[in-house]
C-alpha cells in the first residue's frame, strides 16, 4: 500500500509539472507577480543559495545584538528566563539535560542566517538589513568560540564556516526504517483527563494549580490594571507616541497592550500610566514589585522613566531581565505611547 501511495503521489506530481493548473483554468485569482514571488523567496540554503551580497563583523554584530536581541537572549547568548540559549552547551547532547545551541546542536550556518533574517528580532521580523544579519551571525559564531573577535563574515567566506554538529544530521528515513514502519500506533485506552503529576525541573514552567483554577472560574476576567486616584491622562503627543510604538518593539516579547492584551512573561500594560504599581489582575509579581506595591507607588511619568532607565536597579530582585533604555528620548517616547494605550 505504501509503495502504491508513493507511486500515486509521484504520478500526480509529474502530471502537475507537465500540465500545471493556472489561475485562468480555474477562474480564480491571478498569477503572482515577480515582485510578489521575490518578496516570499527569502530562504537561505546550506549550499549558499539565497545569500545576499555583503558582510558584517563581530564588533558590529555585538552592538546590534545588545540593542535588538539581548533583552531575550542575554548579552552573550546565555538566554533570559525561558527564552532560547544561543551559546554554549558543547558536550551536553548526550546528557539528560542537553543544551541545544548554535555551537552545540545546529547543523548549518545557513540555518542561523535564514532564521535571524526571516523571524528576528521578535515583534519586528525582517527589519534587519543583510549586512546586519551577517554581523549578528558573526557575533553568534564568536560567542560560541568558533571564530576570533576580528572575524568578518561575508558571502564569499560563508560556506567555509562549518558548525560542530553538522555531521550528526542525516535525512529522515523513518518511512523506510523497520523500527517505525512495523509498529502499530496505539489509539486505545487513552486518558480522558490530563492532570499535572510532576513538575518540570525549571520550576516556573509548569502552570500553578491556583492560577489554573482562577482562569477556569473567571475565563473572561479583565487583565487591565486597577487605576489609582491620579489625574486622568488627556493630552497625547501623537508624533512622540508613534516613535514610542517603534521603541516598544523591544518590549513586545514580554508585554502586550490594547483591548485584547493578555499577561505573558510580563503583565499587560493597557491603562498602565496612572495605575498603582503591581495592580494588574491575574499576574504573579515578584517580591520586589510586591514590596513596591506596598509603598503605594503609582506608574506616573517620573516613576516609569526611572524604571525604564535601569529596571534591576530600581526594583532590586525583579524577574524582569530587560537592561533598560539608555536614551531619555526613547524612554519618554515609550511613556507617551503607553499613555495612548488605553481601552
Amino acid at each position: 500500500m505504501l509503495k502504491f501511495l508513493k507511486a500515486l503521489a509521484l504520478s500526480a506530481t509529474l502530471a502537475a509539472l507537465t500540465h500545471p493548473v493556472s489561475a485562468d483554468t480555474l477562474g480564480l485569482g491571478r498569477p503572482a507577480t515577480q515582485n510578489e514571488v521575490t518578496a516570499w523567496d527569502i530562504d537561505v540554503r546550506p549550499d549558499g543559495v539565497g545569500l545576499p551580497e555583503g558582510g558584517g563583523d563581530v564588533e558590529t554584530g555585538e552592538e546590534i545584538f545588545a540593542e535588538q536581541c539581548a533583552v531575550c537572549h542575554g548579552d552573550f547568548g546565555e538566554g533570559v528566563d525561558r527564552w532560547p540559549v544561543l551559546a554554549g552547551g558543547q558536550d551536553t547532547l548526550a546528557s539528560d539535560d542537553p543544551v541545544k545551541t548554535i555551537g552545540s546542536y545546529w547543523p548549518y550556518l545557513s540555518t542561523v542566517y535564514d532564521y535571524v533574517h526571516r523571524a528576528m528580532p521578535f515583534g519586528d521580523a525582517q527589519s534587519l538589513s543583510g549586512d546586519d544579519v551577517y554581523a549578528l551571525t558573526a557575533y553568534l559564531l564568536y560567542v560560541n568560540d568558533l571564530v576570533e573577535d576580528d572575524f568578518e563574515l561575508t558571502r564569499e567566506n560563508f560556506l567555509e564556516v562549518r558548525l560542530p554538529n553538522e555531521e550528526n544530521f542525516y535525512l529522515d528515513d523513518r518511512l523506510e526504517s523497520p523500527l517505525f514502519s512495523a509498529r502499530e500506533v496505539c489509539m486505545a485506552d487513552c486518558k480522558t483527563n490530563v492532570e499535572i503529576t510532576k513538575r518540570a525541573r525549571i520550576l516556573d514552567v509548569t502552570p500553578e494549580q491556583d492560577a489554573n483554577l482562577e482562569v477556569e472560574q473567571n475565563p473572561d476576567q479583565d487583565n487591565a490594571p486597577v487605576p489609582a486616584d491620579a489625574e486622568p491622562v488627556v493630552e497625547i503627543d501623537a508624533e512622540l507616541a508613534a516613535v514610542g510604538k517603534k521603541v516598544f518593539r523591544k518590549c513586545k516579547a514580554c508585554h502586550q497592550v490594547g483591548d485584547s492584551a493578555k499577561n505573558r512573561t510580563g503583565p499587560a500594560l493597557t491603562n498602565i500610566v496612572g495605575a498603582s504599581i503591581g495592580a494588574v489582575t491575574g499576574f504573579k509579581y515578584s517580591k520586589a514589585f510586591t514590596e513596591k506595591a506596598g509603598e503605594g507607588l503609582i506608574w506616573d511619568g517620573v516613576t516609569l522613566d526611572a524604571f525604564l532607565a535601569k529596571p534591576k536597579a530600581w526594583a532590586k530582585g525583579t524577574k524582569m531581565n530587560f537592561a533598560g533604555l539608555k536614551k531619555e528620548k526613547d524612554r519618554q517616547a515609550v511613556i507617551e505611547y503607553l499613555k495612548s494605550a488605553t481601552e
